[in-house]
């Protein structure tokens, strides 16, 4: 029997060759896009999680409040930690680590590392990066340790054991000891780093008094809890900690923190924190949307062709049930034959993901997984999902066509009726409402986008290149040869440029009413040349200039957003106003021009600049357009002769801007890749609905040829009743789609607005896809001979 119900459903589908390639490919197209998307959420939410103590890792962080503003860091002061150590028993252990780029230097090989850290000794109790080599109880306890992975431990000391050698770090050269080799830290970490070098270096041997600095916020600190410890009991007792060990120069200097614990799986996608955020939980949710979307719109698909196509087989529904079938055997064989039709899409769903994943890998911008079978409970999931879509698809036409008397379906009285048609048009209306929901997201997330790429920013970044000297002493020299070369407009130095990261100082400016207000301002050190090469605009007073000799110890800019925060209803007001910041006293010469020192996700932040040479490490060069790679060859070559313990390298500002896009162009690359996906899936159940409805229509269409109908009347016809339902569609999807894109807009300070004609165009490209996926079948049916019509039966 289940032979003869196997052999009868493989005829059937290589006797409908085209419609059973649409039932299959949409099918598995929807899965293949469903599977890919979560992995991708599934990899965004396991941050953090391969830490064994995760549930007892928290992040602390700080509301740090000033009379003027609060300012949320990513990490307490520097002696929170070690302080709350001694304080709390609940505290089984802590950990600091701080981002650096480093010179890392093993005889000729030499790099400046990037992805380097400082880190506590409890690094390798607290979290599970793994040594390969080493002790990691000891491995950072001693200044002057330094941990490499096993990428940067190959990199320095090829395939010799590197414990217990050294490499000379810093522009000074001190030799550090290799006391571990680690794994290379798993992708879903937010604690990256190939080089790890021992805090006690910095706190003992570069800075002394670091661990006792209540003010300095430069380090993120995490807390191993003992197991029994309660996260909101404790952050219910830092209010009293902080008054006790530090509440006298809180309230002299008027910074007044408020300590929150984060937990570590919080911190990637949730945390609000710091300005480097890297995850979005609200990108998980709406990728989980679509997934769930695209899902829904190729099970549609099947269903409704399953079911349209059922109504054929009623008279083979008959025949079987005149020779003696059951009824239980007739739903059984319905049912089968749709699970099988599913089980083959899943294969197909395996094949194209495991084809497509690397590409999908390259769109993510990271390795979401290695293979397929890397998660198999998604795969097993993906299969019980097919076997579910089967069983919807096939209860329908067994139920319906078993409970048929044959005497009626033998004789020709056997009809769909109208609940099947009308739930064949719900279906249509609900898979093309998904897609103009995805087609108007997929515009608004394009003309944001664009907008960020295009938005006037304020200052000049093309042709723009950065060294970065990390400090050297020969970095003026370097700067000063440089500066002759042809096709170099002019030179410029800074302790950051736009884009990059820069310290909030400890400032008191006198306001409006006279006072000096506390607040905590981004600082930029800068050189004379820095405001004119960038083109930043001042708006009232004056830039720096060397015909001032007290510019260099009394003078200080601030941008237009500072002016406001001071109280001051114009920029000329603020100009000759006082200031103490980190030591220096002086006044206000001018104010510059909000421009967008960070980009567009957030609002331009009150910033201040001072000249301050020994602390303007960045060179920025300004070139023309002229014949670069010989240019920038002739710079390298002038480094070597200035600078030569120290790997050159550049990049050009544009792009080091649009880095911070970074995750919000992913995310517009890889919706669109989905929204078309979708439109691809809705226009093959289309074009299988219309072949079915011309096809039942083929007689009706001869008739009305005979008597004298027009080819465009006839496509008319069959597709006026396909456009209504996508007009329908559209009524429904267009609210739903600016709500959710509204609220979308709204994590950017500075967006694009959603414009009527957005939903026109939306609109339009539903339409005219939807005209042209069903004129294909009807013009081909309008243009067929009536009399070859006429004699289908």
């Amino acid at each position: 029997m289940i032979k003869n119900y196997l052999k009868v459903a493989l005829r059937k589908l290589w006797r409908h060759k085209a419609f059973s390639f649409i039932n299959i490919i949409g099918l598995a197209v929807g899965m293949t896009a469903c599977f890919l998307i979560y992995l991708y959420v599934g990899f965004e939410l396991s941050y953090d999680a391969f830490n064994t103590k995760a549930d007892r890792i928290y992040r602390v962080v700080a509301d740090l409040k000033t009379p003027t503003e609060t300012v949320h860091p990513s990490g307490p002061a520097w002696a929170v930690a070690p302080n709350a150590k001694d304080e709390f028993p609940e505290i089984e252990e802590f950990v600091r680590t701080t981002g650096t780029s480093i010179l890392v230097r093993k005889g000729d090989v030499k790099f400046q590392e990037q992805n380097a850290m400082w880190a506590d000794s409890a690094l390798f109790k607290v979290f599970d990066f793994k040594l390969i080599k080493g002790d990691p109880r000891t491995a950072l306890k001693e200044q002057l340790s330094i941990v490499l992975s096993k990428t940067a431990a190959k990199k320095y000391f090829a395939n010799t054991d590197p414990i217990g050698q050294t490499v000379l770090v810093t522009g000074d050269a001190f030799p550090a000891k290799v006391t571990g080799v680690m794994k290379d830290i798993p992708e879903n970490s937010q604690i990256k780093a190939d080089v790890i070098l021992s805090m006690s270096t910095l706190t003992q041997k570069f800075n002394s008094s670091l661990d006792s600095q209540w003010t300095n916020y430069g380090a993120s600190a995490y807390l191993l809890l003992k197991p029994s410890a309660d996260a909101e009991r404790l952050e219910k007792k830092f209010p009293a900690f902080l008054e006790k060990r530090n509440g006298t120069e809180m309230k002299k200097i008027q910074m007044f923190p408020t300590l929150k614990l984060e937990a570590l799986k919080d911190v990637y996608l949730r945390s609000t924190h710091g300005d480097n955020k890297t995850g979005n939980i609200v990108n998980v949710y709406i990728f989980s949307i679509v997934a769930v979307f695209i899902m829904l719109i190729a099970c549609i698909n099947f269903i409704n062709l399953t079911t349209a196509r059922s109504a054929e087989r009623a008279k083979e529904v008959g025949i079987r049930k005149v020779v003696g079938a059951a009824k239980t055997q007739l739903s059984g064989q319905f049912i089968g034959e749709s699970i099988m039709l599913c089980l083959i899409a899943f294969v197909i769903t395996v094949l194209l993901s495991a084809i497509l994943l690397p590409s999908f890998n390259t769109l993510a911008g990271k390795t979401i997984s290695t293979g397929v079978f890397a998660r198999p409970l998604l795969i097993l999931g993906l299969f019980l999902a097919a076997i579910g879509i089967g069983l919807l698809a096939g209860i329908y036409p067994a139920l319906v066509l078993s409970s048929f008397k044959p005497v009626v379906v033998l004789k020709g009285r056997f009809a769909t009726g109208n609940k099947g048609i009308a739930l064949r048009k719900g279906l249509v209306i609900a898979q093309f409402t998904i897609s103009i929901v995805l087609i108007i997201s997929t515009i608004v997330v394009y003309n944001q986008m664009t907008y960020m790429r295009n938005q006037e920013l304020g200052f000049n970044k093309e042709r723009m290149l950065i060294i970065d000297t990390n400090g050297d002493p020969n970095k003026k020299a370097f700067q000063q040869s440089i500066a002759s070369l042809p096709n170099v407009v002019s030179t410029a130095t800074s302790s950051s440029v736009p884009g990059g990261g820069n310290p909030g100082a400890y400032s008191e400016v006198e306001n409006v009413r006279g006072e000096l207000q506390i607040a905590n301002l981004d600082l930029y050190f800068v050189d004379f040349d820095y405001i004119n090469q960038f083109k930043i605009k001042m708006v009232a007073g004056r830039a720096f200039s060397r015909e001032f000799g007290t510019d260099t110890t009394q003078a200080m800019v601030l941008n237009e957003a500072a002016v406001k925060m001071f109280g001051y209803s114009s920029p000329e007001a603020a100009v000759g106003k006082r200031f103490k910041q980190w030591g220096r006293e002086g006044k206000i010469i001018g104010v510059m021009k909000d421009f967008h020192f960070k980009g567009l996700q957030q609002p331009i932040k009150p910033l201040s600049m001072r000249i301050e040479p020994d602390n303007s490490g960045l060179v920025s060069v300004n070139l023309s357009s002229a014949n670069l790679p010989s240019t920038i060859a002739a710079i390298e070559s002038k480094w070597k002769t200035f600078i030569p313990n120290r790997p050159f390298s550049y990049y050009f500002l544009d792009e080091f801007f649009d880095k911070q896009y970074r995750t919000e162009e992913r995310f517009g690359k890889l919706f669109l890749n989905f929204a078309i996906l979708a439109i691809i899936i809705s226009c093959l159940g289309l074009l299988g609905l219309a072949s079915y409805s011309t096809m039942q229509r083929t007689k009706e269409i001869g008739i009305r040829k005979v008597l004298g109908a027009s080819v465009s009347g006839i496509v008319n016809l069959l597709s006026k009743e396909f456009l209504t339902l996508v007009i329908i569609s559209f009524v429904i999807a267009a609210p739903i789609a600016w709500y959710f894109m509204y609220k979308w807009l709204q994590d950017f300070a500075y967006h694009t607005s959603i414009s009527v004609w957005v939903f026109g165009l939306a609109g339009l490209s539903a339409l005219a896809i939807a005209l042209l996926t069903v004129s294909f079948q009807a013009i081909k049916a309008a243009v067929m001979n009536p009399v070859k019509s006429l004699r289908t039966e």
